[in-house]
């Protein structure tokens, strides 16, 4: 595994770490989210690169823009829970309800 493989993924696993243990507030969910998602573009940025096919060029543009999707989404969502609950922290929030 050479170094650049290395840390792209170990980004990518720490990130993952973050949204699995440390789940306080919602907006520390969503920034290791976009942690992982900017992880995984520059990968296949890369491996798009050391490949030299034009074939894989438009995979991590498609990615990104999911990605803002996704950054925007949960944007939202972080700003209607602030707004209805008046804080972002997880435990206070009940998923169950209507």
């Amino acid at each position: 595994m050479t170094p650049v493989h290395f840390a792209f993924s170990s980004a990518f696993i720490l990130g993952l770490m973050g949204l699995a243990f440390h789940r306080t507030h919602l907006l520390s969910a969503l920034l290791c989210l976009e942690g992982m998602m900017l992880s995984l573009f520059i990968a296949l940025s890369l491996w798009a690169l050391q490949l030299d096919a034009s074939g894989y060029s438009a995979s991590p543009m498609l990615l990104l823009a999911f990605s803002a999707c996704e950054a925007s989404a949960g944007l939202a969502l972080l700003v209607a829970t602030a707004r209805t609950h008046g804080t972002d922290r997880l435990q206070s929030l009940n998923l169950l309800q209507c």
